[in-house]
């Protein structure tokens, strides 16, 4: 579907304990689609994780339905611009973790955030590790200056990694890490912490409201952001690359 009227996509997650997931399920995918709302949610007994998109009635709806949950009253949405629908169809899934990473983890040891203004003086500082935490195909088309990939083909693997190539020295020195949205962050910087590394960070809200916060006016940020829809890639002012797009 596609016409000249844009459509907001805004994505969303919240670690918090849930219950009656089958029940959550079916409330969400009523009322979007009965407000003509598509995309993906994700719900765990851990939390919530989404990406919808909709025109600008629809979303205001679904913000004011969403915090009518007291669970989820004070949920953060970082939005983007399409000229078409990204998705389609409605999904509601319930699945074990809201983002796969298959280590014990606490989540409420996570690092500290760092808001896209600190993250761009972090990234000055001396004797600092950048990790970009996302997948070897999603960093092809865009990472930070001076971030290192892990080359891993799926977030599960990132603990091999650290263990791997991290030594007891880097334990002492800061380590910055960013992923797309910031839900995948919340557990590598647990994990990170949990192993001994003392001064773990990650960048509030990730690519996605660094590029919004802040339009790359440092030009830190080096190429595209890869996106899980069918826009594929966002620029720096969180347009679609309509030559991915139509590849």
């Amino acid at each position: 579907m596609s016409n000249s009227e844009n459509f907001i996509v805004t994505t969303f997650y919240k670690f918090v304990e849930l219950k009656d997931l089958t029940e959550l399920k079916l409330q969400l995918l009523k009322f979007c689609n009965e407000v003509k709302i598509k995309g993906t949610v994700l719900i765990a007994e851990e939390g919530i994780n989404a990406t919808l998109t909709g025109n600008k009635d629809s979303i205001i709806a679904f913000y004011s339905f969403i915090k009518s949950y007291n669970c989820f009253s004070d949920l953060n949405f970082k939005e983007s611009i399409s000229n078409f629908i990204p998705f389609k169809k409605m999904k509601v899934k319930i699945k074990p973790e809201i983002v796969t990473f298959k280590a014990d983890i606490d989540i409420n040891k996570r690092g500290e955030y760092l808001s896209p203004e600190e993250w761009d003086k972090f990234l000055e500082k001396d004797d600092v590790i950048v990790i970009d935490t996302r997948n070897d195909y999603e960093v092809a088309l865009g990472t930070f200056k001076n971030a290192t990939n892990p080359k891993t083909k799926a977030f599960t693997e990132l603990p091999k990694w650290v263990k791997e190539n991290l030594t007891e020295e880097d334990k002492e020195k800061t380590i910055l890490m960013f992923c797309t949205g910031g839900v995948r962050c919340e557990k590598s910087t647990a994990y990170m912490k949990q192993n001994g590394f003392k001064k773990v960070y990650h960048l509030e809200g990730g690519i996605l409201k660094y590029l919004e916060s802040t339009k790359n006016a440092n030009n830190n940020w080096i190429g595209s952001c890869f996106i899980f829809d069918d826009r594929s890639a966002l620029s720096h002012d969180l347009t679609a690359l309509d030559s991915l797009r139509n590849a």
